[in-house]
């Protein structure tokens, strides 16, 4: 039998939970996602690549398909520009550069541009050129003297330039880059315009994880980079004489490396005697675009293909051996499915998906093998649930996506796809002496 003590204390737990109902008290909490380390080797074995390091990734979602040493950070030479680029693209966006914008080369780039044993188009201090002249020239012929007369441009020295260079990698979630140089090139190589309190033989460093993450920004923020990464040639006006500009990418439609079943139109080669050949490549195909990286390929003379050889190789394994997948909307995960809800008619609530997922499945992975967990959203919760009342479709949280048999790591160091939870159905909110029912069993 209860005793009066016992009962007064019910009591005083019902008018406690009425008075906190009534006064609307929140208790929320933060949710921090924790991102798994990078995949360094995924599939090594499905496919012999003859470089030092490898990846290829989904450009939409960023799921890794492969991954070979993908963390070993190792010199990126030329592929360097890529983060040039994107600054040169932003600033473009922001409006403190116009295509149409003259630019006066800087010495130290003129200097720069004028030595042969680098790719260059030569500029001349007594000239001006063209944004538009010299992004193109850095895209498609690599021009180093005319990415740093870029770089001047935005960040008024080349050391407050690499500064923006390393700060945006941090922003990206690159957070080991080394960056000395606009152009890639050895610090001591650009001479005056050296990073000072850094070696000369410092070099501009990152992995193939971290090339692919800037690679899939680059497109996705500035898809307009493509029109341009997919030129085979054009020439350089300075003034009196005209440059050839052949594109280094001999994967393009057209050139020697080219192959009708990939549709290469990108991005960026890299090459020095101590990096080896580079290859940050982007190719879309079946409505769906892949990003590789190679590093540390055959280099033996410049006529060497080795690099778009492992790149070719690389594409075909991802499209022979995964599967482009619609993981439809609507789908619930049994117990996985269902959410708290505080002061709600019902005390747990069904979710479903609300959106499409496309995950690229390895061949004989079936779409019933995708299973996932709920999380809510927890902006919404009041003490320990969603608070009522909940509508039907009403975004409630979201789903972690994963693959029986399947790893499905992410270019940004997660695991597992996510996508938006909403209520399967309503729930009102409970009446006063349903709440406070509940709060008297509580106490027994």
């Amino acid at each position: 039998m209860k005793t009066f003590s016992q009962l007064k204390k019910a009591v005083a737990g019902v008018a406690t939970g009425l008075a906190l109902f009534g006064a609307g008290v929140y208790v929320t909490s933060s949710a921090t996602q924790v991102s798994a380390n990078t995949t360094n080797n995924l599939k090594t074995g499905d496919v012999n690549l003859n470089v030092k390091s490898a990846i290829a990734i989904d450009a939409k979602t960023g799921q890794v398909l492969y991954a070979k040493n993908a963390n070993e950070k190792r010199e990126t030479a030329s592929m360097s520009k890529l983060m040039t680029l994107y600054l040169v693209l932003d600033a473009i966006d922001n409006k403190k550069l116009s295509w149409d914008q003259k630019i006066s080369p800087s010495a130290g780039a003129v200097k720069v541009s004028q030595n042969t044993n680098y790719s260059n188009v030569p500029l001349k201090a007594d000239h001006e050129y063209t944004v538009r002249d010299l992004y193109r020239a850095t895209v498609i012929y690599s021009a180093n003297g005319a990415a740093m007369a870029l770089a001047d441009q935005i960040g008024g020295t080349q050391q407050k330039f690499i500064d923006m260079m390393r700060a945006e990698a941090k922003k990206m979630g690159i957070k080991d880059a080394e960056f000395y140089t606009a152009n890639g090139l050895n610090n001591g190589d650009v001479e005056q315009d050296k990073y000072k309190g850094a070696p000369d033989s410092a070099t501009n460093k990152m992995s193939a994880n971290d090339v692919a993450l800037l690679s899939q920004k680059l497109i996705q923020d500035h898809p307009e980079v493509l029109k341009t990464t997919s030129i085979k040639e054009a020439k350089f006006d300075n003034g009196d004489t005209k440059t050839d500009m052949p594109n280094w990418n001999w994967m393009l439609k057209g050139l020697t490396k080219s192959y009708s079943a990939l549709p290469v139109d990108g991005l960026k080669t890299g090459t020095s005697d101590t990096a080896g050949a580079n290859f940050a490549a982007t190719v879309h195909k079946d409505g769906h675009r892949v990003i590789t990286v190679v590093m540390g390929a055959r280099h033996q003379n410049d006529q060497d293909t080795a690099r778009f050889e492992e790149t070719q190789k690389l594409m075909s394994y991802v499209y022979n051996n995964y599967t482009y997948t619609n993981v439809k909307s609507g789908l619930n995960f049994k117990k996985d499915s269902q959410l708290p809800v505080y002061h709600g008619k019902d005390l747990t609530i069904p979710t479903k998906t609300s959106k499409c997922t496309h995950i690229w499945l390895e061949k004989g992975v079936d779409v019933d093998s995708v299973t996932g967990k709920v999380s809510g959203n927890k902006k919404l919760y009041k003490k320990n649930g969603l608070e009522a009342p909940i509508k039907k479709g009403q975004k409630v949280g979201s789903y972690k996506l994963t693959v029986k048999g399947q790893e499905t790591p992410f270019v940004n160091g997660s695991n597992g796809f996510k996508t938006q939870a909403v209520a399967s159905q309503a729930d009102k909110k409970a009446n006063i002496f349903v709440i406070g029912w509940r709060a008297v069993k509580g106490l027994f």
